[in-house]
């Protein structure tokens, strides 16, 4: 998911930027009362704790069946099967659904009671903990969008039978929310589910959408239905993600938190008004059979964990290409839009096939046969910058120009949300719990990928383009300046909800932390990595601790992936090195007195005066291009180092006027080392001195005073505040816009 505002683009990211200094949202707790303890379940199952975040420990090896090598008849070890008739009234914008909902218990205990989101009903009013943790931070969810009289959404459950006995069931609060909130319920199985077997439970639901809100809704004829169904929670075993005992993950529907669920098969039938364009998870399964002006439109998916689609009688013809790679099937590609944003579907399916190209490069191979990209019309952005298995939304542009913000922003967007194709569907990671593993880790990877195509965004205004004030600026640019780095209260490895600072340094502070790990270890190392993280956790549900395990095994930099785990993704330490002190002096003859052959010599000020002179004077004569900062007389150069935060192996290179250099590695003895003094004996005068010349560490808290020269040299502050000027231009100029 994007969470840059109205586009979905980078507005809200650079407004967040101006707050990005400091604590800016406080997490709604309740300070008035403790949760209410929940029902204890029949079975004795408990849930997954209110307050559970980044796993340390990891997952057994046998986790979710093990590493998916191929040899395995499916792709994922199917835990759910689901199979869906639904049908769309779009002048109620009202989905009335039966589904069959399969389930086996891969525990060793009987399972008694079950848990199902019920993610729609965080759109029924403003007791839901998605309204009210709005209400409490004072804030909207990306671009504002608000419900008004009417457009408010929520999902019912008609009817719940198992073997055809009715299933009772209830809402539940599992993290602590109000009572008001009826996002996940739980249900008491007639007849429990042995070690082993599966079970099918008959369901009847309706779901009414929301106006277009956070990731799903209606605009006009447009429909996004995503989050629609009952939708089984996970049942984690011991050994996955910390697990001890088996335990059902089954959080409520935060405004920040997204989404988490077991691999299997969907099988789904659409019935919607004819003269509709649909688009969905799967693959079409053959042509659409019609029945009282009404199309069924059936889609098949294996080995996913999610099914969305989309309806709109205002889209164009559907733009359709193919593509191929290297250990991936033919792959269809499609890009559904409106007519006013036809300019943008070119540009988007470019994306999506360069994206195709790069993720199976860098990753492994896309392993499903189709990719749907839905530009949502005007007014309905809330429902772009979304991704679901095959199917994602990106942004719409009347006019894309090249150079543009406009096609920045659609690129991006695009990537990013395929990108999510990998982190959030095929290694399916808790996005609840662990969020830096879906959207931390793919906001870095959108960025390499828009710096390997060498993709910079020029966001200057028309009036300055004019007259040649163009500054362009890479991705990872902007994610530092979206990360707070003087005051980082949250670990990116936090979970999604309890966090002082909101969930923006998910996406921007992960993404630096990557980049500067990936500047240290270098780029071949960290290829290397995440290819054994998606070897080993494709299909399964890594935690943290996986991901930190397998980029230290791929890699061979364990200390390195260690150091940074312990420092910026279970913990966030401010990063802050400087130049604190530079000199470089002659050493010239001194007076006083000496011992010469047993005699002691006395020399004074004035003799020694005289002698430096003639010494200068015949050097000169000899060295008539000398520049400045050379001579008869060494000097002594000391440059004193500070730290003020987390020890980061830092490279500091010392210039000199004669044209030399010295570079040195300053590595902390230990970790309570705040500074260090660097000396040279050398012929010339020093110049200046710098610290991280390569920019390896974009955490650091400020890159000015990395360096010091020896005469004064507003260069570098001109610069720096050249480029913060404009980039404050852009956000001003954007704010202006949203």
């Amino acid at each position: 998911m994007q969470i840059r505002g109205s586009r979905p683009g980078y507005r809200a990211l650079l407004v967040a930027a101006v707050l990005a200094s400091g604590a800016t949202l406080a997490w709604f707790a309740r300070a008035d009362a403790a949760p209410p303890a929940a029902t204890p379940s029949l079975d004795g199952i408990a849930l997954a704790a209110p307050d559970a975040a980044a796993v340390g420990v990891p997952s057994s090896p046998e986790a979710w069946g093990g590493i998916r090598n191929g040899d395995q008849p499916t792709l994922s070890d199917r835990v759910v099967s689901y199979r869906i008739a639904a049908s769309l009234d779009p002048v109620k914008h009202l989905v009335s659904g039966r589904q069959q909902l399969s389930w086996r218990n891969r525990s060793a205990v009987p399972v008694r009671s079950i848990y199902v989101h019920l993610y729609m009903n965080a759109f029924e009013g403003e007791g839901s903990s998605f309204f009210t943790e709005q209400r409490r931070r004072g804030e909207r969810f990306r671009s504002g969008a608000g419900m008004d009289d009417g457009e408010w959404g929520h999902i019912a459950l008609r009817s719940v039978s198992q073997g055809g006995a009715a299933v009772p069931w209830r809402f539940v609060q599992p993290d602590g929310g109000p009572a008001t909130d009826h996002t996940v319920a739980r249900l008491d199985l007639p007849e429990a589910v042995a070690p082993g077997a599966s079970t099918t439970l008959d369901m009847a639901f309706t779901t009414q959408l929301p106006r277009v809100i956070a990731r799903t809704g209606y605009y006009g004829s447009f429909h996004l239905v995503a989050q629609w169904f009952p939708k089984i929670a996970v049942l984690e075993l011991p050994g996955e993600r910390g697990a001890t005992a088996p335990r059902w993950n089954a959080h409520e529907f935060h405004m920040e938190s997204e989404f988490y669920a077991d691999f299997g098969s969907y099988d789904v039938s659409l019935t919607v008004p004819k003269g509709y364009t649909v688009g969905a998870t799967g693959e079409l399964q053959g042509a659409p059979s019609e029945k009282d002006g009404m199309l069924t439109h059936r889609y098949v998916q294996h080995d996913v964990h999610d099914f969305a689609w989309t309806a709109d009688k205002r889209s164009g013809r559907p733009l359709v290409e193919t593509w191929t790679g290297p250990g991936s099937p033919t792959v269809t590609v499609q890009v559904l839009y409106p007519a006013e944003y036809e300019a943008s579907a070119k540009p988007a399916m470019k994306a999506a096939k360069d994206s195709l190209a790069y993720f199976s490069r860098m990753l492994g191979p896309y392993p499903y046969r189709t990719l749907t990209v839905v530009i949502p019309p005007y007014n309905a952005q809330e429902a772009g910058g979304m991704e679901y298995p095959t199917f994602i939304t990106a942004s719409g542009y009347a006019r894309v120009p090249s150079g543009s913000l406009a096609e920045y922003e659609l690129d991006a967007v695009t990537i990013h949300e395929f990108g999510h194709g990998y982190f959030y569907g095929i290694l399916a990671s808790n996005e609840f719990e662990e969020p830096m593993l879906d959207e931390g880790l793919n906001a870095y990877w959108e960025n390499r990928m828009m710096r390997e195509r060498r993709q910079q965004v020029y966001p200057a205004p028309a009036f300055l383009k004019r007259i040649g004030v163009d500054p362009g600026f890479e991705g990872f640019d902007f994610m530092r300046l979206a990360a707070p780095r003087d005051r980082p209260l949250d670990a990116p490895g936090q979970n999604a909800w309890q966090r002082l600072q909101g969930i923006g340094p998910v996406y921007s502070r992960s993404a630096i932390v990557m980049r500067d790990l990936e500047e240290r270890i270098g780029s071949e190392a960290m290829e290397r990595g995440f290819k054994e993280y998606y070897r080993r956790w494709k299909f399964r549900h890594p935690g943290l601790a996986d991901l930190r395990e397998a980029l230290a095994d791929g890699s061979g930099e364990r200390a390195a992936v260690e150091q940074v785990f312990a420092q910026q993704v279970y913990a966030a330490m401010r990063v802050d090195d400087k130049v604190a002190k530079l000199s470089s002096e002659e050493e010239l003859p001194l007076a006083g007195t000496r011992l010469v052959d047993g005699k002691r010599i006395e020399a004074s000020q004035a003799e020694v005066d005289k002698r430096i002179a003639a010494r200068r004077a015949q050097w000169n004569k000899a060295n008539p291009n000398a520049g400045e900062g050379r001579g008869p007389f060494p000097w002594r150069t000391e440059v004193t180092v500070r730290r003020d935060g987390a020890a980061v192996p830092q490279t500091l290179v010392v210039r000199f006027a004669d044209g030399s250099s010295e570079t040195v590695e300053w590595r902390a003895a230990s970790p309570d080392e705040k500074w260090r003094t660097f000396s040279w004996v050398k012929p010339a005068r020093a110049v200046s001195a710098e610290l991280d010349p390569r920019r390896s560490h974009y955490l650091d808290v400020n890159k000015l005073d990395d360096s010091r020269s020896i005469t004064p040299d507003r260069s570098a502050s001109t610069r720096w505040t050249s480029d913060a000027a404009a980039l404050f231009q852009l956000i001003l100029s954007l704010i202006a816009t949203v």
